[in-house]
This record gives C-alpha cells, sequence and structure tokens, in this order.
C-alpha cells in the first residue's frame, strides 16, 4: 500500500519534471501552471496544492538543474589528468559543452536571472558552485595563499566562466568554444599560479 508522504512525494516529483521540460522547450513565460498539471496528470489545484507560484516551480527546477551539473563536476574527474589546472579547464569544459544544451541554456542563462532577479540567480549558482570552485583553485595554488586570495580568484573565475558560458550559448559551434575557452582559461590560471 502507498502512503500519504509516498503519493505526495510522487506528484511532487511529476510536476517538477513535467514542469522541467516545459521550461526547457517553451519557456518560462509561454508555460502556464495548466500545461504544467496536464502534463503531470494532475489538476492545476494539485499544483497549486504543492506548490504557491509557477516562480516556486522554476526555482526547484533551476536548483535541481544546477545540482546536477555541480554533482557531474565531482562524479567526472578526469582520469588522466594530474595536474590540478588540468582538472579545473577539464571540469570548465564539461559546464560549457552542458550549458550550451538548449534546455540547460533557456532554464540557467536565459529564464534564470530574469525570473529570480539576478541576486537570487547568483546565489544559487554561488552555492552549488562557489565551493567547488574555492576547493579547486585551494588545490590547483598549492602554495595556499591567505583566503582573501582564494576568494579573490574564485570570484574571477566564475565571472569568467560565467562569460565563457553565455559566449558558448550563443556560439554557431558551442563544442569547438566551450574547448577553446576552457583551455585559454587554463593558460590564465598558470599565468596566476607562477606569480603567486
Amino acid at each position: 500500500m502507498v502512503s500519504q508522504g509516498e503519493r505526495r512525494a510522487a506528484t511532487v516529483h511529476a510536476i517538477e519534471t513535467s514542469a522541467r521540460r516545459l521550461f526547457e522547450t517553451r519557456g518560462f513565460t509561454a508555460t502556464t501552471i495548466d500545461d504544467i498539471g496536464a502534463k503531470a496528470g494532475v489538476a492545476k489545484g494539485a499544483v497549486y496544492h504543492h506548490f504557491s507560484s509557477k516562480e516556486e516551480i522554476f526555482t526547484r527546477v533551476l536548483e535541481k538543474v544546477q545540482e546536477e551539473l555541480a554533482t557531474a563536476q565531482l562524479a567526472t574527474p578526469e582520469k588522466t589528468a594530474r595536474d590540478p589546472l588540468d582538472l579545473i579547464a577539464a571540469g570548465v569544459l564539461r559546464y560549457l559543452l552542458a550549458i550550451s544544451e538548449p534546455g540547460i541554456k533557456q532554464i540557467l542563462l536565459i529564464d534564470g536571472p530574469v525570473v529570480l532577479g539576478w541576486e537570487k540567480w547568483r546565489a544559487i549558482d554561488m552555492h552549488y558552485f562557489g565551493a567547488l570552485t574555492k576547493a579547486a583553485l585551494a588545490n590547483a595554488l598549492a602554495q595556499e595563499p591567505a583566503a582573501k586570495d582564494i576568494e579573490t580568484v574564485a570570484h574571477l573565475l566564475m565571472g569568467a566562466i560565467m562569460e565563457a558560458a553565455l559566449v558558448c550559448s550563443t556560439a554557431a559551434n558551442p563544442r569547438k568554444s566551450a574547448r577553446e575557452l576552457s583551455a585559454t582559461l587554463r593558460v590564465m590560471l598558470q599565468g596566476f599560479k607562477t606569480k603567486s
């Protein structure tokens, strides 16, 4: 027998999964609560029972996408890379390739800042990638610079990666752009390492 909690979890999962597909293909503005409910196989009232607004659903979907991308960074270490800077460049390449996918680009780069506002959107990005970036930099910059230095470089690196994501997402050949940008970022980090 299925419990009330299991039914609730299944309904929430169906709503989030359906919403994600719609947000990826139609975008936030063109997706309605009615669309989400219909695709999830539940009534509009059931959607509102679990979520107060379409924005709340979108926020959950965006956070799930961010979590998946961050988890992929941890789960896919480069087997051949020994240099921490190579690991960072490989991770950036994976991120740029993922963010160039139309559905992920729609949610994270096009709708995310507009729907959530820049500050909330950035806070979510920092939550998922800020700690990863700082840890990777601390590992790469083996001379253990002061925490302030890691913080500063992490902000610069994350800004560079976001700009690279925007370039890749609009490039005629996103894969080529991602390879070039991640390789150049690797060179930039090497320059910082030799000066630290």
